[in-house]
Formats: C-alpha cells, sequence, structure tokens
C-alpha cells in the first residue's frame, strides 16, 4: 500500500498538532511547515509535538512563513504532496483588531500563496487541499448557522478567513484545484493556548484546585455565546473532508452553545465549586457559593470593538455527507483541559506570596 504524504502549515498549533497525530496514526508521511520566528526557542515551539510523541522520525519539520510565495512554492514543488491542510493562521480575534494588516496578510495572502502554489506547480490534479475557515465569518446573523448561512463577519479575523473562504472557491471553480473549505466553529483541548477564554478559565480551575490562585480570573463578555467542540473531533472531520470524491465546504460544530459565563459554571463543577453571579455588566462578578470569594470578575479591556454574540453550527451536512458527528462531550473537554493544567501547575515552581483559595 502507498503511503500518502501530507503537508500541514501550522502544525505546531492546537489542530496542527493533533492532526500530525491523527494522519501519523493512519500511516501518512507528514511534513509540517514551522515559522522560524513564532517562538522564543524551537524547544516552546515543539512543546504540543512532543507532548502528544511526535517530535521523532514520524515527521519533517520545515522552518519558513506562509505569506513567503518563493518558499511555499519551494516546499510544494520539493514535497508533492497528496494533501496539504492549510491551518497556518493569526488565530486570536482580538489580536485581529490590534494588527489587522497581520491577520490579512497572513490568513488571507497566506492561503493564496498555497493555491497559487499548487497551481504553478502544476499539481492542481494530484494535491488536495485543506483550507481551514472560520464560524467567525458567519458574524452575528441568525443562528444556527449553515453552509447555507450568509457572511458577515465582526473582526479583521473574520473578514481575513471569509477573504480565504473565497479565494479557495474561486480556485476551485477556475483551475479545478481540489480544494475544500472546513468552515470550523470553536474547538478547545488540552493544547489550547493560553491567551484563549477557555484555556484562561480551565487554568483558573485548576489553580484554585491546587490552593494557588491568589486573584480573581479576569473576563471579558460573559454573555458571548459560543458552539464549542473538542479539537480532536474536528481534526477527524478535516480528513474525512479530504477523503471525498469532489470538494466541498462543510460546518463541523456540536450544535450546542453556551455562554463564556456558562462554561466558567460549568468548569468550576469540575472541582465541586458552585459559581453565583452578582451584579449586572461591568461590575458582575462570581462567586464561590460556598465561601463567598470573588473568583470571576470582569474587565471592558477585553471586550472586543465589535462583539459577536451568538454562534451555534449546523453540521448536518457533515453528518449526512460525511459520517461525521462529535464523539466527546463538552464536560469531558472541560476535565480534560484541566486535568493538562493540574499537570503544568505541578511542573512549574509555585511562588511564596500565592496563597491557598
Amino acid at each position: 500500500m502507498v503511503r500518502k504524504t501530507a503537508l500541514i502549515t501550522g502544525i505546531t498549533g492546537q489542530d496542527g498538532a493533533y492532526l500530525a497525530a491523527h494522519l501519523v496514526g493512519l500511516g501518512y508521511d507528514i511534513h509540517g511547515l514551522v515559522r522560524w520566528d513564532s517562538y522564543v526557542s524551537p524547544a516552546d515551539g515543539l512543546s504540543r509535538l512532543d507532548l502528544l510523541g511526535l517530535v521523532d522520525e514520524n515527521i519533517t519539520l520545515h522552518y519558513g512563513d506562509i505569506c513567503d510565495a518563493n518558499n511555499i512554492n519551494h516546499l510544494i514543488k520539493e514535497i508533492r504532496p497528496d494533501e496539504i491542510y492549510n491551518l497556518a493562521a493569526l488565530s486570536h480575534v482580538k489580536v485581529s483588531f490590534e494588527t489587522p494588516a497581520s491577520a490579512l496578510e497572513i490568513n488571507t495572502h497566506g492561503t493564496l500563496n498555497v493555491l497559487e502554489a499548487v497551481r504553478v506547480t502544476g499539481q492542481e490534479r494530484t494535491a488536495r487541499i485543506y483550507q481551514a475557515s472560520s464560524s467567525e465569518m458567519f458574524g452575528s446573523i441568525p443562528a444556527p448557522q449553515s453552509e447555507r448561512a450568509p457572511m458577515e463577519p465582526c473582526s479583521p479575523y473574520g473578514a481575513a478567513k471569509l477573504a480565504a473562504y473565497h479565494l479557495a472557491r474561486i480556485y476551485r471553480q477556475s483551475y479545478g484545484l481540489w480544494v475544500c473549505n472546513g468552515i470550523l466553529f470553536n474547538h478547545e483541548s488540552p493544547l489550547r493556548g493560553e491567551g484563549f477564554v477557555t484555556h484562561k478559565i480551565t487554568r483558573a480551575v485548576a489553580e484554585l484546585d491546587a490552593g494557588v490562585l491568589d486573584k480573581p480570573l479576569i473576563l471579558g463578555n460573559l454573555d458571548s455565546v459560543r458552539d464549542w467542540g473538542d479539537a480532536r473531533d474536528y481534526v477527524r472531520g478535516m480528513h474525512m473532508m479530504m477523503q471525498t470524491e469532489a470538494p466541498d465546504d462543510f460546518v463541523l460544530a456540536s450544535g450546542r452553545s453556551y455562554s463564556v459565563r456558562d462554561f466558567a459554571g460549568l468548569s468550576f463543577d469540575q472541582i465541586g465549586v458552585k459559581i453565583i453571579w452578582q451584579g449586572k455588566g461591568k461590575d458582575e462578578v462570581g462567586l464561590n457559593a460556598a465561601t463567598g470569594r470573588v473568583l470571576i470578575k470582569v474587565d471592558l479591556e477585553l471586550f472586543r470593538p465589535l462583539e459577536l454574540n451568538f454562534l451555534l453550527g449546523d453540521a448536518s451536512k457533515a453528518e449526512k455527507h460525511l459520517g461525521w458527528k462529535p464523539e466527546i462531550s463538552l464536560e469531558q473537554m472541560i476535565k480534560d483541559m484541566i486535568d493538562a493544567d493540574r499537570l503544568l501547575i505541578k511542573e512549574q515552581p509555585i511562588c511564596k506570596n500565592q496563597k491557598a483559595g
């Protein structure tokens, strides 16, 4: 049996690492693109791959930049991959407001570089491309959001992803490239970056459980509602999309939505702490119901300039045509994230001025 070759841009991110693990398990030869200046040290950059036991001969890493067209052309010409998973992105929505030009350069121009590289190297008929699209493209249109829903992004990140989504469709229709868009709703995991709200919450819960939480958890818009799933389910869906006879676009979502307030409550539930809420708006706080201690506060600085308030995905097309359904519950995902944070806390030195909660 001939082994398939896959190229994963953004391989050191949450999705890239889990996708690499999934494809290694299926017998793929894996090549990964790593931006040389993404991390302070190579060890930091490869930490997710290392946690999954992937820093070995199963994966060939290439240092480069998705924004460098010559670099991407050379890489794709040299590797001649069967499958390309374009996961490289500036993925933090709040950061995209602060650096909108970078969001467009990486998320849109970077995608164009991949599409053009496949075209100009004559691999339109041999290479399949997965383009990582996002539920942020929908903006605040009424839920549930499916592949047929209009798209009105509320952030530079969403706008950049929408442009890349349309570029993929244009190249598919104009040049015959085999390219699909995976429109993924929010997905988390123990490998989620620390700047994302879900990881901020699970880390605070783990610190409280370890007796080292010395100040309240600071959050932004508690009323923001998202459809949260597990990244391990979603990378499985990415691969399933790439195995279809004809390229198409698919939403992956859990079909359930929770507010940030709900997510925080469910997380603290995992350690037997019930949160009760008092106040409104910027004055709202989350209290430990048993002790009255303030565990959560709101900071208006963490609000987005334009809020996207409600996302709820309809993944019925993926279920019908791919046979994909999420298998990991939100509660299990939260537990796994807290357990991973517990391990991190044990490995890190505890400051003397930290106090038990």
